[in-house]
This record gives structure tokens, C-alpha cells and sequence, in this order.
């Protein structure tokens, strides 16, 4: 039997189980008048108490339904109903089907502290009944009536013992399952939530990707192609200036050289790879070519120097620590017109650092604007490139005494 039935069974019952335990004690009573001698005044007097019992049972229902907790009012029926029905059993003892009606109300009409006292008068009702009515007969009739009264009692203490228990576990259940539902609640609402938070995490994460992704192509097209075209422009200038052929041819085949070398970097930002430079050669390697080619383009005594024990470095460090070494070469060709330059690349332990120094006419650091927050071109585009890689740009200026910009990245090798 589910659970959810059993309420419904006891609203029926004690609706309808009076009535049909009255109906089925006036039934036996009426079978049984001549066997156990009733009289008539007695069977008169049955007629009336089942009559009063009838009454008494419609106007119990009727206050059931305005006040259907325990009252002080039920007290008085629970009482007049036993009393009526101790006398009927005492007229015939089958009208006890009826008495034991007490047994099912005392716990659901009286009060706490009044229910075992109820229990007690229905036993009392009961076991003179199953003695053979009242009063006994005699000491044995008597002590049969005091031993079935005591068996009554245990057993109904017995039961209202157990029925408070599973009364008990079952408030326990339902205070467990409207916790759980609670619970329940609460975990769908934190999961509607998180799937709100993952959804606009993922747009943001989308936007941000995006963003990041537009940074990046600007700062590659700046290191590249806008620096590509600068020393091509640079180097169209001399060839119009050139004073004879010989030296025109050169700086033409350079300004050719320097738009192949752009054109490849072009094609390798957009696809996220390694700059050119680094294609066949290590870190080292790389910078060495890129200081000495610097140097020749601009006229200018470039010197290159490694320090510690060279490592294989992972191609993000790589490639970070060569864009930061070609953008401020590129800065020192635009602005600084040095006459000497030096480019140190320092293994030293857990980091790198990349030192680049010239003799130019140097500026103030702190006039520098910043042109954008999250990085940009220029000496901003440098830093975010280290700071990208949990590294550091510091650059030491100052008018006439020429600048030092210097990178610490952490060393990670390249375990491939």
C-alpha cells in the first residue's frame, strides 16, 4: 500500500467505520437478546441508546468538519460516546463491535495527555464484554476481567506505542522529503544559473578570443609588414639619391629583399606561425642574422652577444624575444639615429633576458603616451608581448644618452 493511499483510507474510515461498527453491534446485539436473556425493557432501552449513539455520531461529523483538530468539545462527545456504548455493552455484550470504536478515535479526538486515559475507559467497555458482560460474576469472573483488562492494556499500549513511532518516522520522512525538494530546488535554480553564467562565459570568452586575435594580426602587421615597408622606403630613398648605378643596384636588390622577407612574415602571421627567421634556425641564430642585416640596412655598428648556456627555447618564447628584438631596432633605426647598437641574449638559470642598447639620441619614458591599455604598437606592444608570456619589459632612457630596453621571460624548453 503506497503511502499517499493510507490517508485516504483513514478519512474513509473514520467517516464510515463508526456507523458500520454501530450497524454490525445492533445487528449481533439483535441476533443475540433471547441467547443472553435480554428483557424487554432492556431491548427498549438498547433502542434508545443506539438511537442517542446515531444522533451523537451525525452532529460528531458535522463539528469533525469545522474543527477537525482536538478539542475540548471532543473530550465531552469521546466520553458521552463511551459512556452510551459501556451501558449498551453492559445491556449485550456484542454491542462491544460498537465500543471498540474508541480504540481508532482516542489518538485522533483527544488530547495528548488524555489519549491514554481514553484507551484505558475503552478497555475497561472491551474487557467486560469479552468476560461476558457486566457486571462479572463471582471472584473468577472478576479476575478474568482484571487479566483480560491487563492484556487489553498492554496491547494498546503497545500499538498507540508504535503508532506514535511510525507517526514520528513519518513527519521525520516528510520534513526529509520537503527538505529534499527544497534541495532540489535549489540545486536546478544554482544549474539554471551556472548554464547562464557558462553561456555568457563562452560569449565572452568568444569576444575576448576575438579581440586577442585582432591585437595580435596588428602587432604581427606592425613588426612585419609596416617595418617591411619602412626599410623598403628607406632604401628607394638612397636609390634616388644614388650617385651612380653600382649603388643603386644595391639598395634596389635590398628594398626586393626586404619585400620577400615581408611577404613571407605576412603570410606566416596570418596563419599563426613562427616568424621566418625562426623557420630553419634556433633563437641565437635568428637574432644574430636579424642584428647583422639591421646593421648593414641602416649603416649602423650592430653587435650581437650570447651569454650562458644556449638553450633550445619553446617557439612562443622564441618568437616573443625576436619581435621584441625587431621592434626596438626598428624604434632605434626611426627615432634614435645611433651609431652603435648591442643586442645581448642572457641564459641565466629559470629566465632569458634580451638586453637591447643604443647610443641614440634616447627620450623621456615617462612622455611617452600609451596608445592602448591592453597593448599595442611600439614599446606598449613590446611589453604586452612579454607580459603575455608571464615575462617583463623595462626600458631606461633619457635625452642624449641613449636608450636600453631589456626583456626577462622565463626559460621554457622546448621538449620536442
Amino acid at each position: 500500500m503506497t503511502t499517499a493511499a493510507q490517508p485516504q483510507i483513514r478519512a474513509r474510515f473514520g467517516t464510515w467505520g463508526p456507523w458500520a461498527l454501530l450497524v454490525a453491534g445492533t445487528l449481533a446485539a439483535a441476533l443475540s437478546a433471547r441467547p443472553v436473556g435480554m428483557h424487554r425493557h432492556e431491548m427498549a432501552q438498547s433502542a434508545v441508546l443506539v438511537a442517542a449513539a446515531a444522533a451523537l455520531q451525525g452532529y460528531w461529523a458535522r463539528m469533525k468538519r469545522r474543527r477537525p483538530d482536538p478539542s475540548w468539545t471532543g473530550v465531552c462527545l469521546y466520553v458521552l460516546r463511551w459512556a452510551i456504548g459501556f451501558v449498551l455493552a453492559w445491556l449485550n455484550p456484542f454491542f462491544a463491535f460498537y465500543a471498540v470504536i474508541g480504540y481508532y478515535t482516542a489518538a485522533i479526538d483527544l488530547p495528548r495527555r488524555l489519549v491514554l486515559p481514553g484507551l484505558f475507559l475503552t478497555a475497561i467497555t472491551m474487557a467486560g464484554g469479552q468476560v461476558g458482560g457486566w457486571p462479572p460474576h463471582g471472584p473468577v469472573q472478576w479476575l478474568g476481567f482484571f487479566l483480560v483488562l491487563a492484556v487489553n492494556m498492554g496491547l494498546v499500549s503497545l500499538f498507540t506505542r508504535y503508532a506514535q513511532q511510525e507517526q514520528a518516522r513519518a513527519v521525520v520522512q516528510a520534513d526529509t522529503i520537503a527538505e529534499l525538494e527544497r534541495t532540489n530546488t535549489a540545486l536546478q535554480q544554482a544549474l539554471d544559473e551556472n548554464a547562464a553564467l557558462h553561456a555568457q562565459l563562452l560569449l565572452q570568452a568568444r569576444e575576448a578570443g576575438v579581440a586577442d586575435e585582432r591585437r595580435r594580426l596588428a602587432a604581427e602587421i606592425h613588426d612585419t609588414i609596416a617595418q617591411g615597408l619602412t626599410g623598403i622606403i628607406a632604401q628607394l630613398q638612397v636609390v634616388a639619391n644614388a650617385p651612380d648605378l653600382n649603388t643603386a643596384r644595391t639598395h634596389l636588390e635590398r628594398a626586393s629583399a626586404l619585400a620577400r622577407h615581408s611577404l613571407g612574415e605576412a603570410r606566416r602571421s596570418v596563419h599563426n606561425l613562427a616568424p621566418v627567421a625562426l623557420a630553419a634556425d634556433g633563437l641565437p641564430e635568428a637574432l644574430k642574422k636579424t642584428v647583422t642585416e639591421w646593421g648593414e640596412r641602416n649603416g649602423v655598428r650592430a653587435e650581437f652577444t650570447v651569454t650562458g648556456t644556449t638553450e633550445q627555447l619553446h617557439d612562443e618564447i622564441s618568437a616573443t624575444l625576436l619581435r621584441i628584438a625587431q621592434e626596438a631596432l626598428s624604434n632605434a633605426a626611426r627615432h634614435a639615429r645611433p651609431a652603435r647598437v648591442g643586442v645581448t641574449l642572457s641564459f641565466m638559470g629559470d629566465e632569458v633576458t634580451l638586453d637591447i642598447r643604443d647610443d641614440g639620441t634616447g627620450f623621456d619614458p615617462a612622455a611617452v603616451p600609451r596608445r592602448t591599455r591592453g597593448g599595442g604598437f611600439g614599446l606598449d606592444g613590446m611589453r604586452a608581448r612579454a607580459e603575455r608570456i608571464a615575462g617583463s619589459l623595462t626600458v631606461e632612457s633619457e635625452p642624449g644618452h641613449g636608450t636600453a630596453v631589456s626583456a626577462r621571460v622565463p626559460l621554457v624548453r622546448d621538449d620536442r
